[in-house]
């Protein structure tokens, strides 16, 4: 831990050497990925803008996610000399960095300003201010939109919408930055419509910026502190850059983590809870391993088996009543029982444009009879005018069948994986001829 900058260079040194040696000399076979590591690490801590040994948060960052890469190709790297090296170099580094094991593998691109220009002043450091970061001159961060509510009705991150069952726990958001997750219950004794009741979302620690913090809210306890009773992010220099505002006593809560540039807005309708996330894609993406991702709801959408086809609900609703009617079987409906037709009364009160929302609001009022689901998805759709930041995106309307299995698609245009692809296969033949 004492050995200072003189080890540090030994130490990457001896990584660089490694990584000439595989490049020169291919003793890696094809299923071990110890090049890739050295590659990634390399391209972190190299260059004309890299992190320096002396930057010890950022330093431990890229060791970190150095660690996780060895460690995913630890089983086919077993017999090779390079990957026990590497393993050696990154304990002995994380040593002299009092590096901890446990913290983020990566972080949101920071954007320094310029020389010259003014910013203005803040208690917290610039790293905690991730909108800050982006100078006026500089394209702005490409903002994504999740949000949960009602039967419930999710829209993700690809603005893909979809009706689900998904009853009990499920992940909505698993990142390096964030977990949030979702309990859904029954909203009748027996039946598959369920609601979410219960809203837990960890924040996790984030270097000189926040401490972990816990959030945790549930039907008709909608807390404006964190679980330890706090409002901020704790006792760090960027304590406020995490902070809970309360908008509507026991109704309506907003989380403001300007260290990730991410806003969410947590809410009470009835008896049940909605849920509103912006998010830059970056942090979206920041996961140590996308091939885990399989059950992130706002990422992935629910699974095909979980999924509700309301529209053709919604047809046999229509078809039922239409039949009925001209039987003369059409009587006048209790409060708590609506036919199509006064469902679609109902929701135009508070959504005129005839959308998903809408289409979702007539569903949940024929599914559960609960008048308090209109208000949830009018709130909903409010949440995404305010967050959403491509605003002629706003609407959401019906897709063919084709399109809504293919939302289940990562972010990741087809154009990129392609060129991943192509990546690929030149690595394997540099490897081949040199």
């Amino acid at each position: 831990m004492g050995m200072g900058k003189g080890a540090s260079g030994q130490a990457l040194g001896l990584i660089q050497t490694l990584f000439l040696s595989l490049c020169v000399f291919p003793t890696v076979t094809s299923q071990c990925k110890i090049m890739k590591c050295n590659s990634e690490f390399l391209a972190a801590t190299s260059g004309p803008h890299h992190v320096g040994a002396e930057d010890t948060p950022e330093f431990c960052t890229a060791l970190r996610a150095y660690a996780h890469c060895t460690h995913r190709t630890a089983r086919t790297c077993r017999g090779d000399l390079a990957y026990h090296s590497a393993v050696h170099g990154i304990d002995d580094l994380m040593a002299q960095h009092n590096c901890s094991k446990d913290g983020p593998t990566s972080q949101p691109r920071v954007r320094p300003l310029p020389r010259g220009d003014s910013q203005e002043r803040s208690d917290s450091p610039e790293i905690c201010h991730y909108e800050k970061s982006f100078h006026k001159h500089s394209p702005p961060p490409n903002y994504t939109h999740c949000g949960l509510f009602g039967d419930p009705h999710l829209r993700t991150f690809s603005d893909s919408f979809q009706t689900c069952i998904v009853q009990g726990a499920w992940p909505l958001i698993n990142n390096n930055y964030l977990n949030v997750q979702v309990t859904n219950t029954p909203v009748l004794p027996g039946s598959t419509a369920t609601a979410t009741s219960k809203l837990t979302i960890i924040f996790k620690s984030f270097q000189e910026c926040v401490e972990q913090k816990v959030y945790q809210a549930e039907t008709d306890e909608l807390p404006a502190a964190f679980a330890d009773g706090s409002k901020n992010g704790g006792d760090k220099h960027g304590a406020n850059s995490l902070k809970i505002t309360e908008k509507v006593s026991g109704q309506h809560i907003e989380i403001q983590a300007k260290y990730i540039g991410t806003t969410i807005v947590v809410r009470q309708v009835g008896r049940y809870l909605t849920f509103a996330v912006r998010m830059p894609e970056e942090v979206v993406k920041a996961v140590e391993d996308g091939d885990n991702q399989g059950l992130y709801l706002c990422l992935w959408g629910c699974p095909l088996n979980q999924q509700i086809d309301f529209q053709a609900f919604r047809s046999t609703a229509q078809t039922t009543e239409n039949r009925a009617r001209q039987k003369g079987a059409i009587s006048p409906s209790p409060p708590e029982h609506f036919t199509y037709e006064t469902a679609t009364a109902k929701c135009r009160e508070k959504l005129p444009v005839e959308d998903l929302y809408f289409q979702s609001c007539v569903f949940d009022l024929l599914t559960t009879g609960d008048v308090n689901f209109t208000l949830a998805a009018y709130y909903a759709f409010e949440d995404v005018k305010m967050l959403h930041s491509n605003k002629d995106k706003l609407h959401l309307y019906e897709r063919t069948r084709d399109l809504e299995t293919g939302n289940t698609a990562p972010l990741e245009p087809p154009t990129l994986l392609l060129f991943l692809g192509v990546l690929a296969c030149l690595s394997q033949w540099t490897a081949v001829f040199l």
